[in-house]
């Protein structure tokens, strides 16, 4: 039987770059793309519940989604391509998905729900400019799908995958980073004298990075690497755990010592 990949988006069904996987993954198996019927950008891992979902057939491989990223993999899986697909592939977004990013990320998220539906996932992104060529990275990312398809990969973990401005050839297993930054606020009047807001970011020197840990993904392609990140639904700080425990113990000294 032959493989199926399906591939999807946050930046709507119209992205050039949907035909540029397409075009790289189409050695590797029969390639279906579910994506929104609008840029969905930032919609981090939200799904449809309030409105029905609907979808429209554009082309025999081809169909727009009237909801997220997420929504799509799960409509594709259960009802579109009548089996689960081998892989998804989420991407290639314009504008790279890096440390806090992934938190908003509908393209990250794409390939999170494919983990959840035990589907192996990866999410691409590029560095965004004016005329984005994405050939190059689609090619880097049919590289590793092979890979994926041939090995598979962990249970509950997908790949995080950013492609560099200025590629340098190489390729590095990367930890995901902090944004050297903060959100800011940018307010306004609109011509009626009405107050509105924009999410503005101001971005401070990068943190320096340890010596005995891996390279984060925002030093990876500020090198000119291609960024992978392996990343895992469970959130758990296992970390911490013993921290945590000892305030569980002094929780339950508290309520002990409550009057009956």
């Amino acid at each position: 039987m032959e493989l199926q990949i399906l591939v999807t988006n946050d930046d709507g069904i119209q992205s050039p770059a949907l035909e540029a996987l397409e075009v790289s993954l189409s050695g590797l198996g029969n390639v279906i793309v579910v994506a929104p019927d609008r840029e969905m950008s930032a919609t981090s891992h939200g799904i449809t519940l309030n409105q029905p979902l609907r979808f429209h057939q554009l082309a025999p491989n081809r169909y727009s989604v009237q909801g997220t990223p997420a929504d799509c993999v799960i409509l594709a899986s259960l009802r579109i391509l009548h089996r689960k697909p081998d892989l998804v592939i989420s991407g290639v977004n314009r504008g790279h998905n890096v440390g806090d990013d992934v938190a908003y990320s509908g393209t990250v998220a794409a390939a999170f729900e494919a983990a959840l539906q035990g589907i192996p996932g990866i999410a691409v992104s590029a560095f965004s400019r004016e005329n984005p060529d994405f050939i190059e990275a689609a090619q880097v990312v049919a590289r590793i799908a092979a890979r994926v398809l041939d090995d598979g990969l962990p249970t509950d973990v997908i790949l995080n995958v950013n492609y560099p401005e200025t590629w340098n050839g190489g390729i590095r297993l990367t930890r995901q980073g902090r944004r050297a930054g903060k959100t800011v606020l940018v307010e306004n009047l609109d011509p009626r004298g009405r107050e509105y807001f924009w999410l503005h970011e101001e971005l401070h020197a990068q943190r320096s990075e340890p010596a005995n840990e891996p390279m984060t993904d925002f030093a990876a392609v500020a090198a000119g690497f291609v960024s992978v990140c392996p990343l895992q639904i469970d959130r758990t700080a296992h970390a911490y755990s013993n921290h945590f425990v000892r305030w569980m113990e002094l929780l339950d000294l508290d309520r002990s010592a409550e009057p009956r």
